[in-house]
């Protein structure tokens, strides 16, 4: 790059992105843009105990060409404030050190940092002075020869023009202090926002930031609007050329860029004296012994060998052993995991136990997963039982320490709701209003239709304050508001990992995060291992456990016999509540469509329900042809090759990469990077190229231009969200698994369901009810048969098993209460000797009351709060055994009607009567008919339905459609509700708990819904009944 002259350049050396949170008002990104467009030499990031931002900058600074700065701004309790920006590759694990020790002694979200933490000099990196409003001479000095003596003279004092009243004395003063300690003056901005026009959001979110409301923040806020990105003109205007030229200075000492960072994998993976290469060849070879115990088949054999020869080039084998440790961890602690993604195509991970797909029985694309033209490590996803994943994570803080290991972060951003709510307050709305805006916006709401939400809260949208409100959100969309933890990402490396980036406390105890996401890690192509929960792994893990208790011997996943023509046929059925993967409304409507008779049918079950092969145009040809409505037919033998197991039609990404390969002369490499374009041209655009080099490949080698087209089209359709084939195949073991145990072990499998919750659609409500539509006995929570959890108890005549509830589910039960319970339980004495001695509170013994868990011991649940109101929970020694005599007084059981509430209410569900059934005479006068009954309706026959709203779904598949599932006493009412209802009703959709739908019925096989064209909200007619849904997008 032409080095500009002096007088026509500029470095800025102190800039904080929106990454200072809720201090700055523009995303790093736009900085460096804005700096590239205004002429600037070079801009530095310098956002305040934080490098988080600086990859999204670095990645714009590689775009824009210019160069970036990578620096921090300070606060020391003494009052100094500064800024550090790195020279070197030293000066920037310094500043990574620093920001990580001043986190780490701090609560999240905060830091600590005093001259006492200083205890060496450093010298490669540049330090500036920031001087406060006012200069206190004394106090300031002290502090500049502080700074000079722990920077070794590499200090300047920043000189920050904002066009105040009292700027030209602070000036002089300045330029005193400068003389006196021989120190240079160097301009900066102090910007806070890329253009001056973020002012009215700058000044919002301070106020945030502050508790305050704009107005009440007074001096608290900056005077004007000039701490932004200024022309070099402005610039040439303000400051003297002496002050411009040190900016130069300063950015030509400095040569630290983020490309710069090296990843070094940790060194206990592998046996003293042993290469990773020779460990990692060894492993492999007694895992194909391990899974291929008679012989091992050749194409195993050269898949492994081509495998191996990659790994080895792209030394890669410290990854694939660090995961292997890991998971080798999991597997003598008998924690059930899964490898998947695209990991699944490799055979290396699943001779090793990481995965579970057989490469012998699959086409495996390893391009997929890794490739020498992407230059990236690849991407290993490994799920864990949710319950014990907790272990995982510790063993690897364990073995690396937490020096050396930290999870991911996750950018938390400003939502819809979270944006009015915060900036409502800093304008001063009252509460109310703010309760009102919040409540009116759902997960689904565009940026564009804020206005009319308002306007539907009661909101005049043509004042000066809501106009201001509307388009203040708009800008903090997407604004981050802190950092938070990925759910399993985890950084290793083999020195501190505070030399590569910072790491601070997150909010969990006993976690540690760093301070960039997976998306940053993905630029810097450094390594992440993903340790995830999958809350079906434990409920299966629940569920061998419970088999081999009650049929006294090992039960485990391999004793599953596998193609049960009976669980397809209940697959077929869309009998899937609580299955994995198949339960959703999309899913359950493709099932009986589809028919899934074997394994591989589960496979693109798995894959096809997605938005990448909806949008592409898939699905319906793919049921065309599996129906035999549609003929069967492919352009050439080697599209046949590809396509053949899905019927002609791509479903999976590796059929587009194949198709690529095969019909367009992509190379492997080539046509990985096509998949990585799919996954971003959305964002970013850039398939330009491939359109042309993919349709003109497949031109060149006979294909019509048609079919070319068509197959972009689908391409484009991956762009959304398509499978690997792998991922599928590795899904489909689970949804396999889970199916099984639901058609052959109901209780068992609902019992694991139970204990295993919050997962899935369904909440224990509808699991239950699901149960006991499938023959399973249901007993209620019971003070003296229950447990902790559900669990399986024996029945008198009866060989399946009973599910009695568990303790876990009564509300306000606390877990201390619940473990003293069942350790006096056993030593035989009365319920109140029992409840006495372990000394519960009346908050837990009300639950136990109100939750009937006393009935067969005190009496009905008004029996039992009267009981335990006349309790003394702290008699004399003399009398604590003795039992309790309240005074004799029979209070008056409760309704039905009074039960179910209650039980509702107490645990979230009712083992009575279903709600609906008390209201059944009266919805039959409104003509209202039942979920059973909708059955026997022809398609395109008007009908009204009643019911408990259980789940809402409005898809990004969906062009605003909404999925709403209602639920009555006889079973499921699936409903479809067009854009225009959802918009025009959408009130009584949100709010409503028990919905009212009028419209007409749509049936193709055994599939039904209903067609919405109007909504009614009987949720009045529930009384105090307290129902939840489970809402998803």
């Amino acid at each position: 790059m032409m080095q500009p002259s002096i007088a026509s350049a500029y470095a800025e050396l102190h800039c904080v992105s929106n990454f200072s949170f809720l201090k700055g008002a523009s995303h790093p990104e736009e900085l460096v843009k804005q700096a590239k467009t205004l002429g600037y030499q070079s801009i530095a990031i310098t956002d305040e105990c934080s490098v988080a931002g600086v990859v999204r900058a670095h990645t714009a600074a590689q775009a824009e060409n210019i160069k970036l700065l990578i620096g921090s701004e300070f606060k020391l309790e003494e009052g100094a404030r500064f800024v550090l920006i790195a020279k070197n590759r030293c000066g920037y694990g310094y500043i990574c050190d620093l920001i990580s020790a001043a986190r780490r002694r701090a609560p999240k979200g905060t830091y600590r940092l005093s001259q006492k933490h200083f205890t060496e000099v450093e010298n490669n990196c540049i330090a500036i002075w920031i001087p406060g409003i006012e200069v206190d001479t004394e106090v300031d000095t002290k502090h500049l020869y502080w700074l000079k003596d722990r920077f070794q003279n590499k200090v300047w004092i920043g000189v920050a023009r904002s066009m105040t009243n009292s700027e030209t004395t602070k000036i002089e003063m300045l330029k005193h202090m400068s003389q006196l300690t021989m120190t240079s003056l160097v301009a900066i901005g102090n910007v806070h926002m890329h253009v001056r026009e973020r002012r009215a959001l700058r000044d919002t979110i301070h106020a945030i930031r502050l508790k305050k409301t704009i107005e009440s923040s007074g001096f608290d806020l900056p005077p004007n609007a000039e701490n932004y990105l200024r022309s070099i003109n402005m610039i040439q205007n303000l400051y003297t050329l002496p002050l411009i030229a040190e900016t130069l200075k300063i950015a030509n000492q400095c040569d630290f860029t983020l490309s710069s960072l090296k990843y070094e994998y940790p060194e206990e993976i592998t046996p003293n004296g042993i290469s990773a290469t020779q460990y990692l060849r060894t492993l492999v070879l007694k895992g194909l012994n391990w899974r291929f115990p008679k012989t091992v088949p050749e194409k195993v054999v050269q898949l492994i060998e081509r495998e191996l020869k990659i790994i080895n080039e792209l030394s890669y084998e410290p990854y694939f052993l660090t995961v292997f440790d890991i998971t080798d961890y999991a597997r003598s602690q008998d924690i059930l995991f899964q490898g998947r993604g695209s990991a699944a195509n490799s055979a290396v991970c699943y001779v090793l136990g990481i995965t579970e797909v057989d490469p012998n029985r699959s086409e495996m694309l390893f391009e997929r997963f890794l490739s020498k033209e992407r230059n990236e490590p690849p991407d290993i996803d490994v799920d864990f039982e949710n319950s014990r994943r907790e272990e995982v994570i510790q063993y690897i803080y364990n073995k690396y320490g937490r020096d050396r290991a930290a999870l991911a972060a996750a950018v938390v951003t400003y939502r819809p709701k979270s944006a009015f709510r915060d900036v409502g307050k800093a304008l001063g709305l009252d509460l109310e209003q703010i309760n009102r805006i919040s409540k009116n916006f759902s997960w689904w709401d565009e940026q564009s239709s804020r206005a009319d939400r308002l306007k539907e809260a009661g909101f005049n949208t043509s004042t000066k304050v809501i106009k201001r409100l509307i388009h203040i959100t708009q800008e903090l969309s997407r604004f981050p508001r802190h950092l938070s933890q990925h759910v399993g990402g985890f950084v290793i490396s083999r020195g501190p990992l505070t030399q590569l980036v910072p790491v601070e406390n997150a909010a969990m105890e006993n976690r540690t995060i760093i301070q960039w996401d997976k998306d940053d890690l993905a630029a810097l192509g450094l390594l992440k291992i993903d340790v995830l929960a999958l809350g079906m792994l434990s409920a299966i893990r629940r569920s061998l456990h419970m088999m081999e208790k009650w049929y006294q011997k090992p039960f485990s996943i391999s004793d599953i016999p596998p193609e049960d023509p009976k669980v397809y046929e209940m697959i077929s059925r869309a009998d899937t509540i609580g299955v994995f993967q198949i339960e959703s409304r999309a899913q359950m409507s493709m099932l009986p469509r589809m028919k899934p008779k074997c394994f591989y049918d589960l496979v693109i079950e798995v894959a096809i329900v997605r938005p990448g092969p909806i949008q592409g145009g898939m699905v319906h040809p793919y049921l065309a042809r599996r129906q035999k409505k549609k003929p069967v037919t492919y352009p050439s033998i080697a599209v046949k090759k590809v396509l053949e197991r899905t019927l002609g039609v791509p479903i999976f990404q590796e059929q587009v990469m194949q198709i690529a390969i095969v019909a367009a002369g992509f190379t492997p490499g080539e046509a990985d990077q096509l998949r990585r374009s799919m996954a971003a041209w959305k964002r970013r655009g850039g398939l330009g190229h491939f359109e042309r080099k993919l349709i003109q490949g497949m031109r060149d080698r006979g294909y019509s231009n048609t079919f070319a087209k068509q197959i972009f089209q689908q391409i484009l359709g991956f762009g959304e969200y398509g499978f690997p084939e792998s991922h599928s195949a590795s899904f489909a073991l689970l949804v396999y698994v889970s199916s099984w145990l639901k058609y052959h072990e109901p209780a068992v499998f609902t019992c694991a369901l139970l204990n295993s919750q919050p997962m899935g659609f369904y909440g224990p409500s509808q699991l239950i009810q699901d149960a006991q539509r499938h023959k399973v006995i249901i007993l209620p929570v019971d003070i003296q048969k229950s447990h902790r959890e559900c669990h399986l108890t024996h029945i008198p005549n009866e060989s399946k098993p009973a599910i009695q509830l568990g303790f876990n589910l009564i509300k306000n039960l606390s877990a201390d209460a619940i473990e003293k319970i069942v350790i006096h339980r056993s030593e035989q004495l009365s319920i109140d000797q029992i409840l006495k001695r372990a000394k519960l509170n009346k908050k837990d013994l009300h639950a136990l009351a109100s939750s009937d868990a006393l009935l067969n011991s005190i009496g009905n649940r008004h029996q039992a709060n009267w009981w335990v109101n006349g309790l003394d929970l702290d008699p004399p020694d003399l009398f604590r055994d003795l039992p309790s005599t309240p005074e004799n007084f029979e209070p008056p059981p409760p309704t039905k009607g009074e039960n179910i509430i209650a039980d509702y209410n107490s645990i979230g569900l009712t083992l009575r009567e279903h709600p609906m059934r008390l209201l059944r005479s009266d919805l039959k006068k409104r003509r209202v008919i039942t979920a059973e009954a909708i059955k026997n309706l022809r398609s395109g026959q008007a009908a009204r339905v009643v019911g408990i709203v259980t789940s809402r779904q409005r898809p990004s598949t969906s062009s605003g459609v909404v999925f709403v599932t209602l639920e009555d006493e006889t079973g499921y009412i699936n409903t479809i509700i067009w854009r225009d209802i959802a918009s025009t009703q959408r009130q009584t959709l949100m709010s409503a708990q028990l919905l009212g739908v009028s419209g007409y019925i749509e049936k193709d096989g055994q599939v039904i819904h209903l067609i919405a064209k109007k909504l009614v909200d009987y949720s009045s007619l529930l009384g105090k009944l307290m129902t939840t849904s489970r809402d998803f997008h």
